[in-house]
């Protein structure tokens, strides 16, 4: 266990305790700063923009969230079936995930590009719309912009997921409750859905988790605009820390973080005790 030991102290509580340090510093590339309490949260608490990326990313979150869950959980019931060459369709599935996040975020910046997106010519070519959509230049649009291409993104690992908590579903009891005379919503709605459940838990979590602290995604796209529309927690503390070199006021944005992806982690720990009490445990 060392080594695993050593590796997660090295990567990931130093960083962490380095980072809730800063958070009460003024410091700044250049120079360590000194120690100067809670003005940096004081200051936050006072800062509609970090207002409003919290309500981005909560709004980003839980959308996209929400969107993979039922896309994804569809798409695993569709694999799951006796389909031809169903492999193959399983690994293409997976292809948005696989492919780099700069990468998929440089082909949507294109297919959203406001002179020569292939969305806008294509409504337009079937009269649907008659000007070029502002995909990324309108707030509103923006945010469903950047939405749907982390929902494109995330779709495979939910879907694959499931699938995977889908084959580990006795057939036995899906005959028995067809004898029973279940349809096939009582088939999901008692059979298919509780059994699966501890699967959702854990997935969504992560899905969640990766989703709340997406970075590469928004920063390709829009850089957190305009005015700011698209500006998530992470987003907006690299821009403080790095960009512009207030590192104790990113770091005290990055630490905001923290309480949200507790709660995270909270969800998928409910969602293994559910586990237990299925398998016939105690509360």
């Amino acid at each position: 266990m060392l080594p695993a030991a050593a590796l997660l102290l090295v990567f990931l509580t130093y960083p962490l305790g380095l980072g809730v340090w800063l958070g009460f510093t003024d410091a700044r590339i250049g120079r360590p700063g000194i120690f100067i309490g809670l003005e940096n949260y004081e200051y936050l608490w006072d800062d509609s923009v970090f207002w409003l990326s919290v309500f981005n990313t909560l709004l980003y979150t839980v959308s996209a969230s929400i969107l993979k869950f039922v896309l994804g959980l569809w798409l695993a019931l569709l694999l799951n079936e006796n389909l031809p060459v169903k492999s193959f369709f399983r690994a293409v599935v997976l292809l948005p995930w696989v492919v780099p996040t700069v990468l998929s975020a440089i082909a949507f910046w294109w297919i959203y590009d406001s002179q020569f997106s292939i969305i806008s010519w294509a409504l337009i070519e079937m009269g649907i719309i008659d000007q070029r959509i502002n995909f990324l230049g309108d707030p509103t649009n923006a945010r469903a912009s950047v939405i749907a291409a982390n929902v494109w993104r995330g779709i495979p690992f939910v879907a694959i997921t499931l699938l995977a908590g889908l084959q580990t579903i006795p057939q036995s009891l899906y005959e028995a409750a067809t004898l029973d005379g279940a349809s096939r919503w009582q088939l999901f709605r008692y059979v298919t859905l509780p059994l699966l459940t501890p699967i959702i838990a854990i997935t969504m979590t992560f899905s969640v988790l990766f989703t709340f602290t997406d970075f590469q995604l928004i920063y390709v796209l829009t850089r957190g605009g305009p005015v700011n529309a698209t500006h998530l927690m992470a987003t907006l503390s690299f821009q403080r820390g790095i960009s512009g070199g207030l590192l104790g006021e990113g770091a005290a944005i990055a630490v905001a973080m923290i309480p949200f992806l507790l709660a995270a982690i909270l969800f998928s720990y409910f969602g293994l005790q559910r586990r237990k009490w299925q398998q016939g445990g105690g509360d």
